[in-house]
């Protein structure tokens, strides 16, 4: 398929898919949103880590407002059902680990689409602004969701309410993405962080999403019935039992993902 929206690569079971609208900063239209979709399936298919990145000074700048005339009759309830919520299932259960590599502002839904990977970097110049409060609005693609769990009640509240961007280096700090790295170094450091998943135990991987996802709303019991069951199947891949033999032999596992 040929993305209008989107630029995709594939290379050492790494895939990447770069948000490709840099003169309205990556803003979110119907047609990427469908794109997005499409090429998160794609990868699962293709690759063994997913990274997403934006074109240009911006990661993404949420929805595309530019067209005021389409804005003032857009059916916000509808287009989250439809097309917000179908493309963050996508991203949020992908069976292959995904990154956000934040490469600058991240604002309103491009925030939390950027949320939704499995782990975010960002380049120290990048922002997290949930903006919806500035347009009357409330958090949405799961910012309600992501923010109270990854920075705790207070945190997000401060942020939905003011609408004041978050540096990358607060973020880190703060529990809501995984490292804020220099500019200098950041394309470096994210090909190395994707390399290492991609040459990883996808199917371990794979489970281990799985285990942390359900511990949201598990008991202790339940969380650890889970494991168990998780764990069995994660004993039953072949990547476990190279795994056990690279230990024993003292060398480096060759993963092969199954």
């Amino acid at each position: 398929m040929n993305y209008e929206t989107l630029l995709y690569e594939l290379n050492e079971n790494v895939a990447t898919v770069t948000l490709n609208r840099p003169d309205v900063l990556n803003g979110l239209t119907t047609q990427m949103r469908a794109e997005i979709l499409n090429v998160v399936k794609r990868a699962e298919g293709e690759a063994r880590v997913l990274v997403f990145t934006g074109a240009g000074r911006a990661f993404c700048a949420g929805q595309d407002l530019g067209d005021a005339s389409k804005v003032a009759n857009i059916d916000l309830e509808g287009t989250l059902r439809d097309e917000y919520e179908p493309m963050l299932w996508a991203i949020f259960d992908c069976c292959i680990p995904t990154i956000s590599a934040v490469n600058g502002m991240a604002a309103g839904a491009g925030a939390n689409l950027a949320l939704a990977a499995d782990v975010v970097i960002a380049s120290e110049t990048a922002s997290f602004l949930q903006a919806f409060s500035r347009i009357g609005l409330i958090p949405d693609a799961g910012g309600t969701y992501w923010l109270p769990r990854q920075i705790g009640m207070a945190r997000a509240m401060g942020t939905a309410l003011f609408a004041e961007p978050v540096s990358a280096s607060k973020a880190a700090e703060w529990g809501l993405i995984w490292e804020a790295v220099p500019d200098a170094n950041f394309q470096a450091v994210v090909r190395a962080r994707a390399q290492h998943l991609a040459n990883g135990p996808t199917e371990g991987y794979r489970l281990t999403k799985k285990a942390m996802r359900a511990s949201i709303d598990h008991t202790l019991e339940k969380q650890l019935e889970t494991e168990a069951h998780l764990q069995g199947e994660a004993g039953r891949t072949s990547d476990f039992k190279e795994g056990v033999m690279a230990f024993l032999e003292k060398r480096k596992p060759q993963f092969e993902g199954r």
